[in-house]
């Protein structure tokens, strides 16, 4: 094995199983950069249009945006104007009646839910492929102890019915107005109890917006579970950065309580905003698509030994500046 294929494979291990000193130092992100850089070069042009004066592997966050004179743009259903170009889209008026709501659900509450997407042949055999792959060793849990990231890489029923389903992408680059790219995929045995949140701190794009997630259950889910839960109209908050909070991080490091203190910051919105809070009781196949900035995190698990076996997936819209602001590390989209 390459000496560089050596450290990738290191640095891998390192940001999904290690929580320690090296993990806040950005230097560590920027040799991953480097050793990136075939992936990372792409986004020079994009730097160029939108004014970051930096390198492509250096740490970047939402102050480099700050006077943008693209700040303003977004995907077209968050747009003021959003109501009469949905009414007046082509593509919409194809949908059948039942998608069409759901796609004005997503409009004005930043989620739509797909009964029974994936039939119950498709999820048996994903749950089957999980199970044997975690007893293998040739798939593990990251430092959580809950997600297994990027399932997809090592097997190909769950890129190519899940995580790449070709009807499924078409959904989703109408509702974001680009094609969409497949970036990071999360497999759940467990419900993952994580507090509330936005997708849009973790994996951030420029302009705001171009980031869309789809949730898959793999079987019925029910309260005791920890069932997903969520904030509908949430996603039109502000997005909320690390300069809205004190994430503690400086010129050369992550703050390690970062992601605590943002949390802690979200859960003062929602008190101060009086937001709704849905529990969403999925039946299996069943996939909830979320907007990129709408609150919504894990429930307590309260019937012991309860599984809430599911699939997350995340994806890109193409020409959007992509990154992760609470580390300030550009994200590396799959070729």
């Amino acid at each position: 094995m390459a000496l560089n294929e050596l450290i990738m494979s290191f640095l891998q291990r390192l940001f999904q199983q290690y929580t320690g000193f090296l993990r806040s130092l950005k230097v560590v992100y920027v040799i991953n950069n480097l050793l990136n850089a075939g992936k990372l070069l792409r986004n020079r042009a994009l730097y160029q249009h939108f004014g970051v004066s930096k390198s492509v592997f250096s740490p970047i966050g939402f102050s480099d945006f700050k006077d943008n004179p693209h700040s303003d743009e977004a995907p077209w259903l968050d747009r003021p104007e959003r109501l009469a170009l949905l009414e007046g889209n082509e593509a919409f008026s194809r949908f059948s009646p039942e998608l069409q709501q759901e796609i004005r659900r997503f409009e004005r509450e930043g989620y739509m839910i797909l009964r029974q997407f994936f039939s119950p042949g498709d999820t048996d055999q994903l749950n089957s492929t999980v199970d044997g792959m975690l007893e293998s060793g040739k798939a593990g849990y990251n430092f959580t102890g809950r997600k297994i990231f990027n399932l997809w890489e090592t097997s190909e029923l769950a890129r190519d019915r899940f995580f790449r389903n070709p009807e499924m992408m078409k959904l989703l680059s109408f509702l974001l107005g680009r094609r969409v790219i497949p970036f990071q995929s999360l497999n759940f045995t467990r419900g993952s109890e994580q507090r509330a949140h936005s997708d849009a701190i973790h994996m951030t794009t420029q302009p705001q917006g171009f980031l869309i997630a789809t949730w898959t259950a793999l079987e019925d889910i029910d309260e005791g579970s920890g069932p997903l839960a969520y904030y509908p109209g949430s996603h039109r908050l502000p997005f909320v950065s690390t300069e809205d909070y004190h994430s503690g991080n400086s010129r050369f490091t992550i703050g390690s309580d970062s992601n605590r203190r943002y949390e802690d910051r979200i859960e003062e919105i929602i008190a101060e905003k009086g937001l709704e809070k849905r529990v969403f009781l999925a039946k299996k196949g069943d996939v909830l698509i979320w907007h990129s900035n709408l609150l919504h995190a894990g429930t307590r698990i309260t019937r012991e030994g309860a599984t809430r076996r599911s699939m997350v997936c995340h994806y890109y819209a193409e020409n959007a500046i992509c990154y992760h602001e609470m580390s300030q590390r550009p994200a590396i989209l799959p070729v």
